[in-house]
């Protein structure tokens, strides 16, 4: 029976690269990526004993696999996997990975430890590089756009309602309004189009990334996987790299990274960040927008 995942998603990097490079593998070597390819959704949860075992192939020959793919270890192709699985699994799909009989205290410790690791991850693997320069963009450019939907637009209203405490001009788009693309549309030429998104990837994001990029605006994109559809379209990419698979979203690693950013941005606009924040706190006082004693 042809793989359903296989059928839809045969650009998928990694399984792009499995069909490639099938035909010169060893004997084993077929029969681990055929079992790879048929059953997704239980090799990204096995480590090299599990699939060793699973697909009645040694655990070097896993080892052998992974390298001919190009993978620097099993680790780094299990990312690759969790990444083409999160973005393909339903919502029914994510609640079977539930396990409804164990403890809810032994639950609530799962969830608490892959949110500790996935900072942990980000700690590891941010790219301050690519931050110092979001960062200089965020404080330099004349009028910045931040653009999220579903899920990640409480992010980006979060990270655009936080910039205004730092600096003016700043915008909250959300995806699924199409004058979002009006407002792109008649925005000044530099422009910068900060663009939250996660798995799974509205195709809307994608759209407005994509018509951002074709208006001369500068795109960034915060995300959460090395494959998500949006960063074709990026000039920058931040990537909160995520290990574990998510039931309905995993916000926490992306949440911190914007932390950030925000702070190193009011860090570089020392100089006007007080007058700006004095006449925002005037006008709170003014209309009584905050609860006060």
């Amino acid at each position: 029976m042809e793989n359903p995942i296989l059928k839809e998603n045969i650009s998928n990097p990694l399984l792009r690269t499995i069909l490639e490079n099938r035909n010169k593998l060893t004997p084993k070597g077929r029969i681990l990526a055929d079992f790879v390819i048929e059953n997704p959704v239980k090799t990204v949860f096995m480590t090299t004993r599990e699939l060793s075992e699973a697909s009645g192939v040694s655990e070097a020959t896993i080892v052998r696999f992974v390298s001919r793919l190009g993978y620097a270890g099993y680790s780094e192709f299990n990312q690759a996997l969790r990444n083409l699985v999160d973005a393909e699994l339903t919502l029914p799909d994510r609640m079977d990975l539930v396990d409804l009989k164990s403890p809810s205290a032994d639950r609530f410790r799962r969830m608490v430890f892959n949110e500790m690791d996935g900072l942990k991850q980000l700690y590891e693997c941010v790219d301050f590089e690519t931050v110092h320069r979001v960062v200089d963009d965020l404080s330099n450019y004349e009028a910045v756009f931040v653009i999220g939907s579903r899920l990640s637009y409480t992010l980006a209203y979060y990270m655009g309602w936080s910039l205004i405490k730092v600096r003016g001009n700043i915008q909250i788009l959300k995806g699924s309004d199409s004058t979002s693309i009006d407002r792109l549309t008649v925005a000044p030429k530099d422009s910068l189009a900060v663009i939250i998104t996660a798995s799974r990837y509205p195709n809307e994001l994608i759209r407005i990334a994509k018509q951002s990029r074709r208006l001369g605006h500068k795109v960034v994109v915060v995300t959460d996987s090395s494959n998500c559809p949006l960063l074709q379209f990026a000039h920058e990419m931040l990537i909160c790299q995520s290990r574990s698979i998510p039931y309905f979203g995993n916000p926490t690693t992306l949440s911190c990274l914007i932390n950030f950013l925000i702070q190193e941005a009011a860090m570089r606009r020392s100089d006007d960040l007080k007058p700006h924040q004095t006449k925002l706190e005037q006008a709170y006082r003014e209309n009584d927008i905050l609860f006060s004693y």
